[in-house]
Order: C-alpha cells, then structure tokens, then sequence
C-alpha cells in the first residue's frame, strides 16, 4: 500500500467539491482513484445543472476511474454476503480491496469491513 495513493468515496467527493478546505490539502498531491460506481453516482443524480456536470467531470478526470472486472466482481459478492452492504458500497470497498488502497470515507457503514484499510472522514 502506498501513502500517495487514495480511493475515494462519492461522499468524499460530494464535500471536496463543496469547498472542504481540510479535504483539498489532505488530497493534494495524491494520486486519487474512484470506482466506476462513484462516477455513475455523481453523474447520474437528477438535480445536477450542466455546470456542476462539467465540474464533476473535470474532477474526474483527474482521477483513475476503475471499472469492474472479474476479481472485484468476486470481491463484491464476498463483501456484500459477509458484511450485509448494499451493493454500490459492496463494489466500492471491493474495488478498494483489491487495489490495496486506503479508502476515504464518511460512511460510518464501511468500519464493519474488517479488512479494509479506512480512512474515516468526519465532517
């Protein structure tokens, strides 16, 4: 596991891109990584404008979108069975786990995840 390298929440994002000073300076200058998930959240909620799009995708495209494969899909399945999550947060952690990174988030759920290597922001 590397100090430079993160995995994100979509909380984590949610509050960064609504100016969270102690969020920016801790991100700052680390490689930022996202599941496939996370991108589908944040674009796919109803209410955004066209210029809070564009703000997402820019945020996103400074980050390393992972997509499902084979092993996270195992993962998931894993996580959800053992932990009881719901199948978003599921594949969020796996993904998680199977790059070995830190996760970042407020999500007070995820702490049950023995094995996950957690960051747990409090806002």
């Amino acid at each position: 596991m590397s100090g430079d390298k993160l995995f994100l929440d979509t909380n984590i994002i949610l509050y960064l891109l609504s100016g969270d000073e102690t969020l920016a300076t801790f991100l700052d200058k680390k490689q930022l990584y996202i599941s496939l998930i996370t991108e589908l959240e944040l674009l796919g909620f109803g209410g955004i404008t066209e210029k809070e799009e564009n703000v997402i995708k820019d945020f996103l495209s400074q980050c390393k979108v992972i997509a499902i494969n084979g092993k996270v899909k195992e993962e998931t399945i894993r996580i959800r069975k053992t932990y009881k999550t719901k199948l978003p947060d599921s594949i969020i952690i796996a993904t998680a786990l199977y790059l070995d990174l830190p996760l970042i988030t407020s999500d007070i759920d995820f702490k049950k995840v023995d094995e996950l290597s957690l960051i747990h922001y409090i806002k």
